[in-house]
């Protein structure tokens, strides 16, 4: 393991958050760190509480002469997204984040960095770990599963928090704080099929679309970046209309809320269709490149011979190819109140078809929905679910969520922008998130709360260009020391 980590300033913070990097901690599997974390405070002395769904709350007194301020809830998840570029040889539920420091940014190698949301797990840390901060009551309430389902946070018992202001520290822009979010749903798509055997006399190609930049399903689907999963089917839709393949295999995106960066299709073909077939790919490369030459310099389609046993019946290939096509992707409205605000979208996230030990293939998708418009989430999640019907494939909605309604008089937010000017010579900038964060979530179960949500500069979260801005770190730090420091005393 490198520990270049803990040589950066404020040790304070870095130092913890080279610990969540030597850890792994993908979603599902934070068990090691919250056991990890538990220790760690027992042995300061401090009070933990896991609850039934296994979200743990880590307790700390008020420093001498701030036993009368509110309580703070300093919130983050423990989870981080498991992403890594093709080719790279690692193991997220064994191996830790191999780190390194340029130009002033910290990188991983080949890998998500996960400073999303370690960096904000790690500052709630600091301030437990601190003998000289001031601060009233802290609660810091570590949620699993936020990245997969956010399912830590929807299950997240009642009552457990005493808090009245929470400090959500999961967001990615120095110098913005962020009063409202979207919600969402997730829609899973599956379907059996019975496959006829491949033809003895036919060939075989594997077709992939590698290179792209992927990125946040919600902060980064307006920038209009390539999805792999969407060029693929284009890609398979204008096959279908010059020749006749049997479709064997795809799989592209790992996660419904990560733009897919890689995906690849199996199919047979006529070797009298070999010549139209690579004359067709290669216009569509061209054409896709094309398209998104300002966006995506390293789009790349691939084509590799291969080896198949069995296809998808002629009718259920169209129909399934159809149905992918006609599913929701992308920005679907702009918010009319918010100018520059994504109001609703789609992410096509996750699409495989593959072989059963039974001897026919399964097919499954995973769609994730955002709305800052809780109506528009359920349309479009009813949209999406109308095109996979049509081929009877069992589609569930679940997982949904609730958004976070923005509160521009909130005392909290005046209190922030006040503190943030002071620390950081300007102000702040207000801003709606189009993500997930767990603000709605939580502010549901305990009414009343006050919330804000900031953090440093992270960019790329969600890929393996995740990074993160040094300098910024420093001044979230600073900012988040200020603010507890500054807390109203209760009434």
């Amino acid at each position: 393991m490198n520990e270049i980590l803990t040589t950066l300033e404020p040790q304070a913070i870095w130092k913890h958050f080279q610990t969540l990097c030597n850890t792994p901690r993908p979603s599902y599997h934070e068990a090691a760190l919250r056991e990890h974390l538990i220790a760690w405070a027992h042995n300061l002395g401090l009070t933990t509480y896991v609850d039934p769904v296994g979200n743990l709350v880590i307790r700390k007194a008020a420093s001498p002469g701030m036993e009368g301020a509110e309580t703070v809830v300093l919130q983050g998840h423990l989870d981080m997204v498991a992403q890594k570029d093709a080719g790279v040889d690692h193991d997220f539920e064994t191996d830790p984040i191999i780190t390194r420091v340029v130009d002033g940014w910290v990188h991983a190698t080949g890998t998500t960095l996960g400073a999303d949301n370690g960096i904000g797990v790690a500052a709630a840390l600091a301030v437990l770990e601190s003998t000289g901060l001031q601060h009233g009551p802290i609660e810091a309430l570590f949620t699993i599963e936020e990245e997969t389902s956010l399912r830590g946070a929807l299950q997240l018992e009642e009552g457990i928090l005493k808090g009245k202001i929470l400090l959500n520290l999961d967001s990615e822009d120095r110098g913005d704080v962020y009063i409202g979010c979207a919600g969402g749903i997730d829609i899973n798509v599956d379907k059996h099929y019975e496959v006829l055997p491949a033809e003895r006399a036919a060939k075989a190609l594997t077709v992939t679309i590698t290179g792209l930049r992927g990125g946040h399903s919600g902060l980064d689907i307006h920038k209009g970046r390539a999805n792999a999963n969407v060029l693929l089917v284009r890609l398979l839709n204008g096959l279908n209309e010059i020749c006749d393949f049997g479709l064997s295999a795809f799989q592209g995106g790992t996660l419904r809320n990560a733009i897919s960066r890689d995906a690849s299709a199996t199919f047979n073909y006529h070797p009298q269709d070999r010549e139209a077939i690579e004359q067709a790919i290669q216009r569509f490369k061209q054409d896709t490149q094309a398209e998104y030459a300002n966006i995506e310099g390293n789009l790349d389609v691939r084509v590799t011979d291969a080896d198949v046993d069995t296809q998808l019946a002629p009718m259920q290939q169209t129909a399934l190819i159809n149905a992918i096509s006609c599913a929701p992707h992308g920005v679907h409205r702009m918010s009319a109140e918010l100018e520059g605000v994504t109001e609703t979208s789609c992410n096509l996230g996750v699409i495989n078809l593959k072989n059963t030990s039974e001897g026919g293939k399964s097919f499954d998708a995973c769609l994730l929905v955002r709305s800052l418009v809780n109506s528009a989430v359920d349309h479009l999640a009813l949209t999406a679910k109308s095109a996979f019907s049509l081929i009877d494939a069992n589609v569930v909605l679940e997982n949904g969520y609730p958004g976070w309604r923005p509160d521009p008089n909130a005392g909290l937010l005046k209190h922030f922008l006040a503190v943030h000017k002071d620390v950081m010579g300007q102000e702040a900038n207000v801003k709606v998130i189009h993500a997930g964060l767990e603000c709605g979530i939580i502010g549901a179960k305990y009414e009343g709360m006050e919330m804000v949500s900031f953090g440093p500069n992270i960019r790329g979260a969600h890929s393996p260009t995740e990074r993160m801005e040094i300098d910024s770190v420093g001044d979230f730090w600073r900012l988040l020391v200020a603010l507890l420091a500054s807390v109203p005393k209760t009434p």
